[in-house]
């Protein structure tokens, strides 16, 4: 890549400066990005012992029953995930804008994002703590089922509700960054647009899904891919709260597992291209807005 620099910088004049400050950043590049992403690329194909194998490993992940649990599991959390953060956070911001407690509600609903994943494991695990029916509940959600004459329940053992109790967590956290960032897009709406749809007879729905939706479009998107880049990269919550047991693995975590605990690099290399495989979309998608937003303005 530097001789590629090179070659360029030495048919234009102007370019032959800017190669001193280039070379640092693409050696940097290369040692701490390209060069793993080729050796893990390698050793995707490649057994415990390293020795190649074909293409084992991809078909250990899509026969074996446990993988296929964890490739549904990633599914579900990735549709899941970035489409409730999204209409959740864009429902509270449309209903506190301009409101006279903005700035606490706001606050409220951010506070999450302060908090880290593991943070937030530990906090919803106490959440969903449970103890026998004949003790006292010390967590909140079978304290409730308590008081409305149900059973507690083992909430992060039961399969598959324990995956959706996990996705909440996510969902908790991420709410907070799609409402601040849809907030803002509210406000950048003109209001001439929503007064002039309001003179025509619209009402609040239309004058919200005809004029205020196409207005943040691009921000609604920019939400929707960065969540959505989060959840699939989704490690911490899972492993902080279940290690990944009672069918609650995704790919991130399987891939700690598998290269880490069960000594099968081979296998989390695999899933770990399995994982920029199901980010890549996603990006270009992203570009390719981004490029059309250009071309318009």
């Amino acid at each position: 890549m530097i001789a590629v620099l090179g070659f360029t910088a030495s048919r234009d004049d102007d370019s032959k400066p800017m190669l001193v400050f280039l070379v640092p950043a693409v050696a940097l590049l290369t040692l701490g990005l390209i060069y793993p992403a080729l050796r893990t690329a390698l050793l995707a194909f490649t057994n415990a012992q390293g020795e190649f194998n074909g293409l084992d490993n991809f078909v250990w992940m899509f026969t074996q029953g446990t993988a296929l649990v964890t490739l549904a599991n990633t599914v579900v959390w990735v549709v899941l995930v970035p489409l409730v953060s999204t209409i959740v956070g864009l429902a509270y911001a449309v209903f506190i804008d301009k409101s006279a407690g903005e700035k606490i509600f706001k606050m409220l609903v951010f506070l999450p994002m302060a908090i880290s994943f593991v943070g937030a494991g530990i906090i919803w695990k106490f959440m969903y703590a449970y103890r026998g029916p004949q003790q006292d509940q010390i967590g909140l959600v079978n304290q409730i089922l308590v008081l409305f004459g149900g059973d507690p329940q083992q909430i992060l053992q039961n399969s598959p509700t324990n995956t959706l109790a996990l996705i909440i967590v996510m969902i908790w956290i991420q709410t907070g960054f799609a409402m601040t960032v849809l907030s803002a897009a509210i406000k950048g709406v003109p209001t001439e647009q929503i007064e002039a749809a309001s003179l025509d007879g619209a009402s609040p729905w239309q004058r919200f899904t005809n004029v205020t939706v196409p207005g943040i479009r691009s921000s609604i998107v920019v939400v929707v891919t960065t969540i959505s880049i989060a959840t699939l990269k989704v490690f911490d919550i899972v492993r902080t709260m279940t290690g990944g047991n009672f069918d609650t693995s995704v790919v991130a975590n399987e891939m700690y597992t598998q290269a880490f605990r069960a000594g099968e690099p081979g296998r989390g290399a695999a899933l770990a291209l399995i994982l920029f495989v199901l980010v890549l979309p996603i990006v270009l998608y992203n570009v390719r807005i981004l490029r059309q937003q250009r071309e318009i303005r």
